[in-house]
């Protein structure tokens, strides 16, 4: 027997011994975080390279197609433009008109024929990617998604280069994620980081980017874990970016807008108003589908029909409106992603009317860009929903500012401030990622004056944009993803005691450690349920376990019967505590090889039998229940 004083320093040796593990998990740890950062800095390098070179190459096509070739003059805003000058040759509307449907037969050719996960505007496969396809992209994807955007939004699409970025830069993400043969979580986590570098490289805001890569992927959660690398790839790619076209903000806007109290009903309003506008504007969107959907033509043609019925849209509108305020090919905004009306939204034009009148045209460029987009991304062109959102916003809110300014005389009130607040209001609540598109708001403002304003309006527009979603591929939340399917089992587990699910009325067989072998072989044989079988102590407590294996031991050796008691057939009891949940109580029916636990209380006594079934039931049930709740 060892002494009070060996069992004191037992412990300690104990303790010292044990030291070492946790130091070596908590350096594991940290070499695989600092693993995942190395990988992210990797992808923001190369979805900085590539979305340089993408947002070149296309502002290369659009001033050598739209402004060269047609005399159309892109309505640009402040850091949007790379290649600076004058279009040479007269206004040409006729070719305005076919050239949007030339590009985008050639955009439908590529992704049909080379990879039809590129349709569209990409920020739905990027989300696709996540949840259904362990991260997978293939690596033809940044290429033939660069070039049917280029080839799309080149010649005139109305849709931004924001969606085709972040599946381009996802796509990055994804192919460093192979060569270096990561785990699939950890692909997705550069994936993500991927979409947030493909982003910052094209938007400029690289905090916000990080955010919308980890918000966008569910409607009500967001991806926690990917947030540190995201941002980091997002600083390192906007780095590259600035790097090669210097350092500037997509939009000027004025130095400050002074946030005032009494004007928070306004926002209100607008966040209404917005969440209108942002509803027909998915309708639109979506009905176009549909009756694309309907029309028999290659799926390769489609995106061009969308583009003819876009150039025939747009080019009457251009015709009458550029004489008007004799800006003769002007744009308007109508093409392409649209920044510049944004910009006027913000901060108006020395062109641009004074009065009801600028309302109005604010109000035709946003009827007109709702059609114009719709058409492009509903008939499967290869152009991003994300720029015409913002653009929309900014219509709205500014024509909403100017309006209201008209009508309450109140000198104070700056539209440019309602048309940021606007644009994120519009995308934050179509695409379920207030958070993200606040924060954008504010990097573009330079500023955190329009924060109180955005907060209530984006809080406004997520509950009356509840049901409602930009990108389908968006789930709830983890719980419905299948990339979070194992962690959901595992928090399920653990949700539930083991004490809420014994049955404790349910008899079992136990033993007396001096019971005879024979007896216990008997008994053993007659139960129809029961596989381990509890050895107890006079006072209750258990020694022991005799599992029903033992009967084909005593059937090889029957003169054991006669010998052993059951004492001697015992093995060291699988147990666990009824406090205990049941992921603990699954790791030890795995460990001891089981198909049935006892189950005890404090005092170490037995109150029922746990099998392997209780829990497979107990888990359905709580997973059904929570399907039952699911928004």
């Amino acid at each position: 027997m060892s002494s009070p004083e060996d069992s004191h320093a037992r412990p300690s040796r104990m303790g010292i011994a044990r030291t070492p593990l946790p130091r070596a998990q908590g350096l594991i740890a940290f070499q695989l975080v600092g693993r995942v950062l190395l990988h992210a800095i990797l992808v923001g390098v190369a979805a900085g390279i590539v979305g340089s070179l993408f947002f070149a190459a296309l502002e290369l096509a659009e001033h050598e197609l739209l402004l060269s070739l047609t005399g159309y003059v892109p309505l640009r805003a402040k850091g949007e433009s790379v290649f600076r000058g004058a279009y040479s040759g007269p206004f040409r509307p006729w070719l305005v008109c076919i050239l949007p449907a030339l590009g985008a037969l050639v955009g439908g050719l590529l992704t049909a024929r080379l990879a039809p996960e590129t349709r569209g505007g990409g920020s739905d496969a990027f989300i696709a990617a996540f949840h259904h396809n362990a991260g997978n992209m293939r690596r033809r994807v940044p290429v033939v998604k660069a070039l049917a955007a280029i080839f799309t939004l080149g010649s005139g699409g109305s849709g931004g280069r924001e969606g085709p970025t972040m599946q381009i830069g996802g796509a990055i993400g994804s192919i460093i994620g192979r060569a270096l043969r990561v785990g699939a979580r950890e692909r997705r986590i550069l994936l993500i980081a991927g979409a947030a570098a493909g982003m910052s490289a094209v938007f400029r805001t690289p905090l916000g980017a990080a955010l919308l890569a980890v918000e966008v992927l569910h409607r009500d959660d967001f991806e926690a874990d990917a947030l540190v690398p995201s941002i980091l790839a997002s600083v390192v790619s906007y780095s590259v970016f600035i790097y090669f076209f210097g350092e500037s903000t997509l939009f000027a806007h004025a130095p400050r807008y002074p946030f005032i109290p009494g004007h928070l009903p306004l926002y209100a309003a607008l966040a209404l108003v917005v969440s209108l506008v942002a509803t027909v504007f998915l309708r639109t969107m979506h009905a176009v589908e549909h009756a694309v959907h309907q029309i028999r033509l290659p799926i390769w043609a489609k995106p061009a029909l969308g583009g003819l019925a876009l150039g025939a849209l747009v080019t009457p509108l251009l015709m009458l409106l550029g004489p008007r305020f004799d800006r003769p090919g002007q744009g308007f905004g109508m093409l392409g992603a649209g920044y510049g009306a944004a910009q006027i939204a913000i901060t108006g034009a020395s062109w641009m009317p004074s009065g009801w009148t600028a309302v109005q045209l604010l109000l035709v460029v946003l009827a007109t860009k709702i059609v114009a987009t719709s058409l492009t991304v509903g008939s499967g062109g290869c152009a991003g929903d994300f720029g015409p959102s913002l653009v929309l916003g900014a219509l709205t809110g500014g024509a909403f500012g100017r309006a209201a300014e008209l009508l309450l005389n109140d000198p104070r009130i700056d539209p440019g401030a309602f048309a940021l607040v606007g644009m994120g209001t519009f995308y934050g609540g179509i695409a379920h990622v207030p958070i993200a598109s606040l924060v954008m708001v504010c990097e573009l403002a330079g500023s955190y004056d329009l924060l109180v304003p955005l907060m209530l309006c984006e809080g406004i527009a997520f509950v009356a944009l509840r049901h409602s979603t930009l990108y389908r591929a968006q789930v709830a939340t983890k719980r419905e993803s299948p990339a979070h399917r194992d962690e959901l089992i595992v928090d399920v587990l653990r949700s539930i005691r083991v004490a809420d699910i014994v049955i404790r009325s349910r008899p079992f067989v136990s033993f007396d450690p001096r019971t005879p072998a024979a007896s216990v072989v008997e008994r053993i044989a007659a139960c129809e349920w029961q596989d381990t079988f509890p050895v107890l102590s006079d006072d209750g407590k258990v020694i022991g376990t005799i599992d029903a294996e033992i009967l084909r031991a005593a059937a090889m050796s029957p003169e054991l019967s006669g010998l052993a008691i059951a004492h001697d057939m015992m093995a060291i009891p699988a147990s666990v505590s009824e406090t205990e949940d049941l992921h603990g109580a699954l790791r030890v029916l795995l460990e001891h090889g089981v198909r049935e636990l006892l189950v005890t209380d404090a005092d170490g006594k037995i109150v029922g039998i746990l099998d392997e079934s209780d829990v497979t039931r107990a888990y359905h049930e709580a997973t059904e229940q929570l399907e039952g709740v699911a928004p």
